[in-house]
Parts: structure tokens; sequence; C-alpha cells
């Protein structure tokens, strides 16, 4: 095989942008085929897109011949349902973050990929990006010296329509925003710090405004005994909205946005702004790493174990891993 060629199940919002385009714009790599339940919404999605196909059944699309690998963009409840089929036709898949509805669904995608000898990567994404590459040589390179604290915190307000979404329906996303965003974030620690030690935390509903949690805390030591403190708060007010992420060295401080751009480095007193090129489709690095992955070019740029990781740690913090 020295060409991947992808189906998309799912092809929601979120392939639009940030990661259907790329998938033709990577070496060695074409979309063919797109599915989603509304065939008149996949005709579309596949005309504006110039994609040669297109389904209303996954089935179909996971045994089209043409294609060689999946890429699940999905809801989180129907990811393990999905990558397991694509597994049994015998097709690599990229699925899309959160890995799963938990740890255990996580756990047994895990398991298949290997029962039935598939690739599987998730896509968190940020970790190929060269703003987060850059952060990770920063600690890595000893440039903040020993790390002696991580802290993030992500407060937004309440949007209008949010209690419709899915993404606050703890059956299909798994939780709340908690579960839409801090995958991403939490991703990024375990990229940048290690397999966790210790995880504890605390979840609760302050707002009402749905039924999912959307007050999250988390305590985590991260590997080289690194303490994180995370705050997760979807009910403030627009005035106190924030999207921070502190590292506290020896030698200095990192502090930046995970959602927006920006990176701010202090040293020795000195404060400078690090500045990187926007990317048109935020996917398109990881997508790359992965179409390599998949042709046996280069490694796993993020195995379905680190996102297990990465569950594991979202359900212990929301209490449902003891």
């Amino acid at each position: 095989m020295d060409q991947i060629v992808w189906g998309i199940i799912g092809c929601g919002n979120v392939t639009e942008v940030k990661s259907g385009p790329a998938f033709n714009k990577v070496p060695n790599s074409s979309l063919d085929a797109v599915m989603r339940r509304d065939k008149t919404l996949a005709e579309d999605y596949a005309k504006r897109h110039h994609i040669n196909k297109w389904y209303s059944d996954a089935d179909a699309l996971i045994n089209d011949q043409d294609i060689n690998a999946i890429y699940i963009a999905t809801p989180p409840d129907s990811h393990e349902q999905y990558t397991i089929a694509a597994f049994k036709a015998g097709k690599p898949v990229y699925v899309e973050k959160p890995m799963a509805l938990n740890s255990s669904e996580a756990q047994r995608m895990l398991e298949a990929s290997e029962e039935y000898s598939c690739k599987l990567s998730i896509a968190h994404y940020r970790r190929a990006q060269p703003r987060f590459l850059e952060i990770r040589r920063l600690i890595q390179n000893n440039t903040l010296g020993d790390i002696l604290s991580a802290e993030i915190k992500l407060f937004q307000a309440p949007t209008p329509g949010v209690a419709d979404s899915w993404r606050v329906n703890p059956l299909i996303s798994g939780g709340g925003l908690f579960h839409d965003l801090a995958p991403h974030q939490l991703d990024l620690m375990l990229y940048f710090f290690g397999k966790p030690i210790s995880v504890s935390g605390s979840s609760s509903n302050r707002g009402k405004n749905y039924q999912a949690d959307d007050y999250v805390t988390a305590d985590i030591i991260f590997g080289n005994h690194v303490p994180f403190n995370g705050i997760w708060d979807y009910t403030v007010t627009t005035d106190m909205e924030c999207d921070l992420c502190e590292i506290k060295g020896t030698k200095g401080i990192l502090q930046f946005p995970i959602f927006t751009d920006g990176c701010r480095l202090t040293l020795e007193g000195q404060t400078t702004d690090l500045h990187f090129p926007p990317i048109q489709h935020v996917q398109q690095p990881m997508i790359e790493q992965v179409v390599n992955y998949f042709l046996d070019k280069g490694p796993n740029p993020c195995s379905a174990s680190e996102a297990l990781i990465v569950m594991e740690m979202m359900d212990r913090v929301t209490g449902k891993l003891k």
C-alpha cells in the first residue's frame, strides 16, 4: 500500500475546515467517500468538497473496496462501534477525541486493534502543531529548568442553545463540555510530562443548565513528579472567561492558551512572545503523521494506549473510575 484512500464517517462541522480538506492536501493521501445518516447532507458535503462518493450507511462506506482507511468523526457514543467494524474489514482507523464515551470503551477499542492487527490513531491533533512542539522542546531541553508546577484554567460562559447540543448529553458525549475540550488539554500534559502517577478530582453541576456536570477540578501528579492543577468552569459570566495554561520552572514560566493562539516565555525577568503562523486546517500536521504511520513510514502520533490514559484521567476526576 503506497496511498491512503480515506472514507469519513460523520462529516459534520469538525470536518468542514479543521480536518476534511487536509486529507487531500497531505502527501500519499486522498479522500474518496463520506458518510452521514442524512443522505442529503452527505451528498451536499461531497459535492461542495469535490468528493467522489457519499453514503448514508456506515457499513457501506467501511466495506467500500476503494477505501483503505477510516476517519471517524461522529459523536463519541458510536466511536467504539464504528472502530471495531472498520477493524473487522481490515482497515486502520483515525478517530476523533474523546476516544470513546469512557475508559472501558477505549480499552475495548485498544484490545480490538490488537486482536485484528489494525492500526488506531486518536485525533489529539494539537501535539503535532508547531506551537505545542516548541513548548514541549522548551520543557525537555531544560529551558525552564526543573518543572515546579503546571496549571490549566478554562472558564467559559454558557452559550445560547448549548442545552440542546449533543455535547452536553452524557449518553452521547460521555459528559459535558469537559469531555469535549479537556481531552486536548490533558493529552498535552501527558505529551509534555509523561504518564500520571496519581489522579484525583471532582465534578458537579453548578449551573443546572443541562444534565451534564459543568464544573470540574483535577489534581494530578505527572511523570517526574510534576504537580498539575486544573479547573474547568462552564458557568462564568463573559467577563470571567479564561483559557490559560501556565507551566512554572526553576528558570522561567510559560503561559499560553490551548484553544487560541499565543505563547509567552519569561526567563530571568525578560518576557518574550513566541509567534507561530496560523494553520488553515488545524488537523493537517497530525493527519500527515497518521498517513505516514499507516504507510509504515513513521511512528503512531497518538496511540490508543496514550488516549486510554487520557480517558482514565477524565473518568477518575469525574468519579466514573474509582
